[in-house]
């Protein structure tokens, strides 16, 4: 029969800790009265707790990829960041020389590249039923319209571009990206992601691409083009891979900024297996060991769900993708609304390196 534990003593006022001596990190309260600027506003919630904090180190990590001349930075999107009216702040940051490459979802591309060409998104009435939008031509993405007309115009320049684009070899999807992005440049005023990745040549990868309106508006135009008796335009998302991983391997180091999850990120992360895995399975010949230094991510998604979306960067380094703080690599989670905190965010990084 076990023996029942023996109470542990009280312990006295001189045996309890006072966090000084364990040198624990002290916080401060926030005093909105103090904080000036978004950077300042920054770094007094890097000293409070629970996403504010977070976001706070966020813009630590930030400043200090923007910072490293080594640093080739990838930024991964997902979500509907451009009809939420977010866009201009991937533009911003291709820019800014922020991002050296970008993984998107095809849809939150295809809404940007409305909103780039020069049409509107609005928002929704909630005395509006779901029914009565579809029959007058509006598609609601929660408290936003996209309206079928600018898919169909968007669709009319896709069209345009997909009739220009060469047939005798096939495209990645950063390759025709580059290609919409001129076209855009060519025929419209105004800023846009694939505007100025084009011009930054910052290559944008689609990994699904034929999920998403894009996808759909290169299925058509083939279809069409091989009832008329012509070539179709061939996609080839191998092309993607490989030109990804060569510019990876050519870099010091690795940033990642991801906003939310999904395929862009898991492509993205992908990279540190797939180096190990060619390493391996060639005996050496290619391949090399690759891992993210840096990581920043906003998202709500919590890890419990068991998902690609929420898992932590501890979980990735598990998998060869991170280097772990242990070893010097720096993560910041930041499981808030992308629409309240990375304004907030590259507001605030942007003041610090003085380009504001």
């Amino acid at each position: 029969m076990e023996q029942p534990e023996s109470p542990r003593p009280s312990r006295s006022a001189g045996e309890l800790s006072d966090g000084w001596s364990h040198h624990f990190q002290p916080l401060e309260p926030i005093d909105v009265r103090q904080t000036r600027t978004f950077s300042d506003m920054l770094a007094a919630m890097s000293k409070t707790a629970f996403s504010g904090r977070s976001l706070g180190e966020a813009a630590d990590i930030l400043q200090q990829m923007a910072t490293d001349k080594g640093c080739f930075i990838v930024g991964t999107f997902s979500g509907a960041m451009t009809i939420a009216k977010q866009g201009l702040l991937i533009t911003e940051m291709i820019d800014q020389g922020l991002l050296h490459a970008v993984v998107s979802t095809g849809a939150l591309l295809c809404h940007g590249l409305v909103e780039q060409s020069g049409r509107t998104h609005f928002r929704h009435d909630p005395h509006w039923s779901d029914e009565k939008l579809y029959d007058a031509g509006y598609c609601r993405v929660y408290d936003t319209l996209e309206l079928e007309k600018n898919l169909e115009e968007a669709a009319e320049l896709m069209q345009h571009v997909l009739e220009q684009c060469p047939t005798d070899q096939p495209l990645g999807s950063h390759e025709l990206n580059w290609r919409i992005g001129e076209h855009v440049r060519r025929t419209v005023p105004g800023r846009g992601i694939l505007q100025s990745a084009c011009e930054k040549r910052v290559p944008v990868y689609i990994p699904a691409f034929t999920d998403s309106e894009l996808g759909l508006d290169t299925y058509v135009h083939n279809l069409t083009a091989a009832e008329a008796g012509r070539p179709p335009v061939r996609i080839d998302l191998l092309r993607d891979i490989e030109d990804f991983y060569r510019r990876v391997c050519a870099a010091e180091r690795l940033g990642i900024f991801t906003i939310g999850g999904g395929v862009p990120r898991n492509w993205a992360q992908q990279v540190g297996p797939l180096g190990e895995i060619l390493d391996r399975r060639t005996g050496g010949k290619h391949g090399q060991f690759i891992r993210f230094h840096y990581a920043i991510r906003i998202c709500p998604e919590p890890a419990h769900w068991g998902g690609l979306s929420g898992c932590t960067y501890s979980e990735g380094v598990s998998w060869g993708k991170f280097v772990s703080e242990q070893e010097g690599g720096r993560h910041a989670e930041v499981y808030a609304d992308a629409t309240i905190a990375w304004p907030i965010l590259l507001r605030g990084v942007l003041e610090r390196l003085g380009r504001v």
